[in-house]
């Protein structure tokens, strides 16, 4: 059985013998270094970038979802993509725009 399945994967158009394998493979990267800065401060996280993660994460989870075959390895990256995008914009934003207007009510 579980044998069947490993030769279903590895013979899969998106499977690890195509490059539609391991461009995403190679991809969580970008997702794994937006993890990690998850621990840096909000001030130095870059709005361009952090943007450009966040949309291109939502085009390729689309896109992976309408292709033949379905490359779902490149849909759950972007999908991871977009999602720390949008949690280190949350991050930027609420540190920017909100944590400092918070601070001056408090001080007066």
């Amino acid at each position: 059985m579980a044998s069947s399945k490993l030769q279903a994967l590895w013979n899969h158009p998106a499977g690890p013998k195509t490059i539609h394998f391991w461009a995403p493979t190679f991809k969580w990267g970008i997702s794994i270094a937006n993890v990690a800065d998850f621990a840096k401060p909000p001030e130095t996280l870059s709005y361009p970038q952090q943007i450009v993660v966040t949309v291109t994460g939502g085009i390729w989870s689309r896109y992976s979802g309408v292709i033949t075959p379905k490359n779902w390895n490149l849909m759950t990256v972007s999908v991871a993509m977009a999602g720390t995008g949008v949690y280190q914009l949350s991050r930027k934003i609420r540190h920017d725009y909100f944590d400092k207007k918070e601070a001056a009510v408090e001080r007066n």
